[in-house]
């Protein structure tokens, strides 16, 4: 297999591609049911069979213009799937150490299933509909966990932070698949309305448990095992090295035939023990170590916690879970219209949102974002207090375009960002249990904004703005002054730069690994010695075939 091309002068092979896609399923999942649940809210046949309406004969004679759902009803049927991700993934972290990476996504998909059977077959019990949420959210919840590490761990590190953003690129694109189905199955008359809605659901897991068991395991979570043969394939894979690289070579000829890229191979994997290594000598990755001063850990499981939760306190699901009720207080006819609008800005902006991540860093994206986004929920909150949006058309409609320019900032910046972080801010042997803690932060913040949302509007309304507005400036302040810049780094580096006494968060873009000037000069230095490798790896290549064809005569 040859590589699919070189980034700065090292090879990247298709398999890298398709780890992302395949496992940013996970992500296709999240966001298809964060975007459902919005519409599914107000079609016609649900708000008939688990909403609070006047008394009929039958199901069908039932007047939906007396159906209302109750403050803590419609609170509990969205925030409860946040239960359950907040359970699946700390369960999620054990649960990948043991199995594997791949083997827990499998796990998980099938856990989804079977939430996702509970909601279709409801009935008229709204409970029954929230258990399946519930169920639902652990499948959810568990693949936050599994899936983000398990990009950061098997990803080269030249690409890494695309890869990591990919996550957050299909969950806009569930995002904005949900909205589209659901106004294209309004129009039935029963509940296919909803149930289509739900069971199109069924699809992203079943890619992701069948394709994900072809893609290589996660070599960090090999080499930890003391399974060095299969790390070294798993590299070699995502390296796209195979072809030319013989493991496990068996007879002289073939290893006078070991060509330049096996020392790369064989480097990351050094590294990779190298950590471990040093890792294992001071704990054994319990949850308590997660909580341990020493060489930062507790620093950085703080700060990954910190930042999911501000993730979720930038407002972004305000809109997401609560999008089709907002847009209609504030005089839309078609709330289901305004909700595509608004996810197809979530979508195309999430492309931009790749192109950050991969070259503009983690720290100056997420603080410019936070300013950003607090500026217009500022503007989304004052037109919202000082008129009446319902008698004033064009303070509504302006409303919706502050809407539209906090999600551009947020898909951009933090919606990515966040999951990137969380890939690859841990070390080795806590790395699980860290990426859950800081998951769980996310979904304990998303479960308590879902439920208390409706509470919230009712008692502030749109002053709500104000308070997410704030939010985002606490975010921006946060990562100036504790985020590490870990862009263009390995694992094994980010390791070192958190241990480095003398460097410091709003100093850290410049760090380097010894031996280097400083970031600059390590990414020049580097794509000089890959660029060079690459032309004696063709030149090796060549002379081999030469080799292989006299040795061939010699045995004629």
């Amino acid at each position: 297999m040859a590589p699919l091309t070189y980034i700065n002068g090292t090879p990247i092979g298709i398999t890298a591609v398709l780890v992302a896609l395949i496992s940013s399923m996970g992500g296709m999942m999240f966001g298809y049911d964060t975007g459902q649940i919005s519409d599914i809210l107000v079609m016609d046949d649900f708000k008939r069979r688990f909403a609070e309406c006047d008394p009929a004969p039958s199901l069908d004679l039932i007047d939906v213009s007396t159906c209302e759902f109750s403050t803590v009803r419609s609170g509990c049927i969205v925030a409860l799937l946040s239960i359950g991700t907040l359970i699946g993934c700390l369960c999620g972290a054990p649960i990948a150490d043991i199995l594997g990476r791949r083997y827990a996504m499998v796990v998980e998909c099938l856990v989804f299933f079977v939430g996702d059977i509970i909601q279709i077959t409801s009935s008229t019990h709204w409970v029954q509909y929230a258990i399946g949420r519930i169920v639902t959210g652990l499948g959810i919840g568990a693949l936050s966990t599994a899936v983000p590490m398990y990009q950061a761990e098997t990803s080269p590190s030249q690409i890494r932070g695309i890869v990591n953003a990919m996550y957050q690129f299909f969950v806009t694109f569930g995002i904005l698949l949900a909205y589209c189905i659901s106004i294209g199955s309004r129009d039935l008359n029963n509940s296919g309305q909803w149930r289509l809605v739900i069971g199109i659901g069924f699809t992203w897991p079943t890619i992701l448990a069948i394709f994900i068991q072809a893609m290589p395991e996660s070599p960090r979570w090999l080499a930890s095992k003391g399974r060095d043969e299969e790390a070294r394939r798993s590299i070699a894979r995502v390296r796209g090295v195979t072809g030319n690289t013989r493991f496990g070579r068996k007879t002289k000829v073939e290893e006078e035939l070991k060509t330049r890229w096996d020392g790369l191979v064989d480097r990351e994997l050094a590294e990779m023990h190298n950590s471990i290594k040093a890792e294992s000598q001071t704990a054994n990755g319990t949850w308590a170590d997660c909580f341990s001063p020493k060489d930062k850990v507790l620093y950085r499981t703080l700060l990954g916690m910190a930042i999911q939760t501000l993730q979720q306190l930038t407002g972004a699901n305000y809109f997401f879970y609560y999008g089709a009720t907002i847009f209609a207080s504030v005089g839309i006819d078609d709330s289901f219209a305004t909700q595509i609008i608004l996810g197809a800005v979530n979508f195309c902006c999430t492309f931009l949102g790749l192109y950050i991540m991969q070259n503009c860093g983690r720290r100056w994206p997420l603080i410019l974002g936070g300013l950003w986004q607090s500026v217009w929920l500022f503007v989304y909150g004052a037109l919202g207090t000082a008129r009446d949006p319902i008698q004033d058309k064009v303070s509504g409609k302006v409303m919706i375009f502050a809407s539209c320019m906090f999600i551009l900032g947020f898909a951009s910046t933090w919606a990515p960002g966040a999951w990137v972080i969380v890939g690859e801010t841990f070390p080795t042997r806590t790395r699980a249990k860290q990426a859950a803690l800081a998951t769980a932060s996310n979904w304990l913040f998303n479960f308590l904004l879902a439920f208390f949302t409706p509470f919230i509007t009712k008692a502030i309304s749109f002053k709500y703005g104000f308070v997410f507005a704030a939010c985002n400036l606490v975010a921006s302040v946060v990562i100036y002054f504790f985020l590490y810049e870990s862009a263009g780094l390995t694992l094994e580096a980010v390791e070192m730069m958190y241990n480095d006494p003398d460097c410091h968060a709003w100093s850290s873009a410049t760090w380097a690994p010894p031996g280097y000037k400083d970031r600059k000069d390590m990414t020049a230095r580097l794509r000089s010695e890959n660029i060079k490798e690459t032309v004696e790896h063709a030149e090796s290549d060549s002379g081999s075939e030469k080799d292989s064809a006299i040795l061939g005569n010699a045995r004629v």
